[in-house]
């Protein structure tokens, strides 16, 4: 059993939501990403999704696109991502999912980035603008390297993409809450709880809900009808906020991870 699906299994155990945390690789620099992993872990962060930095990530917002940009200055490569989740797996058992856009995993070659992601300890791939029907190349590769593939729906996902993702998908579902690119929502309306039961009554693949969640009070919502909670921008401003406060910022972000898996408890 792989350690995501592991996760979830023990998790259901506690009657609890998995709290699913993104932080983007290099951002302000790759040893303080480990730091902030570490940190997250220690903090009830259940999974971690390291976002490889790229120059236009589509759909992500204002406070990711920044994160990209800061990581690039300092030259993050796919490489360093892979070395960083190396570093984490000889300490932790955390599962890591390796989350970005197509053109750096093309770029590093599709073989050799499943080869290489399976060899340092990662547990799953999500490519944001790679959906099922075009996965191909890479989606034979990580799967014949055992990682999971993990795809997003979103509230207007057809029912023929539904499906398409139902039969393709493993690890987890990465439900999107609206259309529209990641950013902290203050006031959201998850009206997501029927699609999400339709959805888990066709499979058994876990779903997680993302996309604005930054309060104690929308992870309660989301964890009583889904399997995961993920967080992102709300993460990555406590990082921008503290600038070269690196000690506030782990205290920060300890605290407010804290908070959030409390949260996750139904």
């Amino acid at each position: 059993m792989g350690r995501i699906k592991e996760k979830f299994r023990e998790l259901q155990e506690k009657n609890k939501a998995a709290l699913i945390c993104y932080i983007t690789a290099g951002d302000p620099d790759i040893e303080f990403t480990e730091q902030i992993i570490n940190c997250m872990e220690a903090s009830g962060v259940d999974m971690v999704e390291i976002g490889i930095p790229f120059s236009d990530p589509m759909a992500d917002g204002p406070v990711i696109q920044a994160a990209s940009e800061r990581a690039l200055k300092n030259s993050t490569s796919v490489s360093d991502v892979l070395s960083l989740v190396s570093r984490i797996r000889s300490s932790s058992d955390i599962p890591v999912i390796l989350f970005g856009y197509y053109n750096p995993f093309f770029s590093y070659g599709t073989e050799r980035f499943a080869h290489d992601a399976r060899e340092a300890g990662a547990d799953g791939v999500l490519v944001v603008d790679l959906p099922p029907e075009e996965a191909g190349e890479l989606g034979v590769h990580i799967e014949r390297e055992g990682l999971d593939r993990i795809f997003l729906l979103a509230p207007t996902s057809t029912e023929e993409r539904i499906e398409m993702v139902l039969e393709n998908a493993s690890g987890f579902i990465y439900m999107v809450s609206v259309t529209g690119v990641t950013g902290a929502r203050p006031d959201m309306n998850y009206d997501l709880e029927d699609l999400v039961g339709r959805i888990k009554s066709r499979s058994d693949v876990p779903v997680g809900i993302g996309f604005g969640v930054s309060s104690a009070r929308q992870a309660t919502a989301i964890a009583s009808f889904s399997d995961a909670v993920i967080v992102g921008s709300a993460l990555i401003r406590i990082i921008e906020d503290g600038g070269t406060q690196r000690q506030e910022v782990l205290e920060n972000i300890s605290s407010f991870t804290k908070e959030i898996s409390a949260a996750c408890l139904r």
